[in-house]
């Protein structure tokens, strides 16, 4: 079930939000950046550092409104397709926010985290992707979750492989797979599955973002490029999934 919106002016939505019903966990696909800038006859990576300011407004939302995990898809396994020159320009803005934010969002309480395989990141923005994580693990509040190299195909396979390995070292017994287990051999760990995924942009796909996680997320697709997308958009997707009747495969009650 998905919802279409163009981002209504009104913002009656801030006094409709039941605060005993926010997700825990919200997933965005960060998408429009270089639509967004091509649209201002800009260059693609001014679309990108737009999009950043925007990952401030929301994250800040997000630790107001009490989501606890908030999963940001940064840079996917297909994004090395992208030009050359593109690729740089993003981890090297990857660099520059994590140096840049990182004391900002360490006083606020904020957990960094990473989901995917650093491992091929240029070996600055690995190292700073380590280093983020490794400052902030031990604050309480919202988590910002950064997948980077992430590919939900890839993922499973990965889990796939760390179980056969485990089987074969006898650390784990095939008897004991089931979807619980299993997902603790995800890159997401312990994490709650995400109870929403959004997706601004206009486009109607996961793009290979959380699959087995998202198997039940509720998703939210819009029309506003993300560097335009702010604090009224979230509480617009999350008042439609506190209107949507969640029901696991079962059936509503008589």
């Amino acid at each position: 079930m998905f919802n279409l919106s163009k981002g209504k002016k009104d913002d009656k939505n801030e006094q409709e939000l039941d605060m005993n019903n926010i997700p825990k966990h919200i997933g965005i696909i960060m998408d429009g950046n270089g639509r967004w800038a091509k649209a201002r006859n800009l260059p693609r990576t001014m679309g990108h550092r737009a999009g950043v300011e925007t990952i401030r407004v929301i994250i800040k939302e997000c630790e107001r409104l009490g989501v606890e995990h908030l999963t940001l898809y940064a840079f996917s396994t297909e994004n090395w397709k992208r030009p050359k020159k593109e690729v740089g320009a993003l981890m090297k803005l990857l660099v520059e926010y994590l140096k840049n934010e990182l004391k900002e969002l360490h006083e606020n309480n904020v957990i960094i985290t990473y989901i995917g395989d650093i491992s091929a990141l240029p070996k600055e923005a690995k190292d700073e992707v380590i280093r983020a994580s490794e400052y902030t693990k031990e604050n309480t509040g919202v988590n910002l979750n950064v997948a980077l190299n992430y590919g939900g195909r890839e993922e499973i396979i990965h889990g796939v492989r760390s179980v056969l390995e485990d089987i074969l070292n006898e650390k784990f017994n095939v008897g004991d797979l089931n979807e619980e287990s299993f997902k603790k051999y995800l890159y997401t760990g312990e994490i709650d599955d995400p109870e929403l995924i959004i997706r601004p942009s206009g486009e109607f796909r996961l793009s290979n973002f959380l699959l087995y996680q998202g198997a039940y997320s509720e998703l939210w697709f819009n029309e506003i490029f993300w560097p335009d997308f702010r604090e009224k958009h979230l509480r617009e997707a999350i008042l439609d999934y506190q209107n949507r009747e969640r029901r696991f495969g079962g059936i509503k009650d008589e």
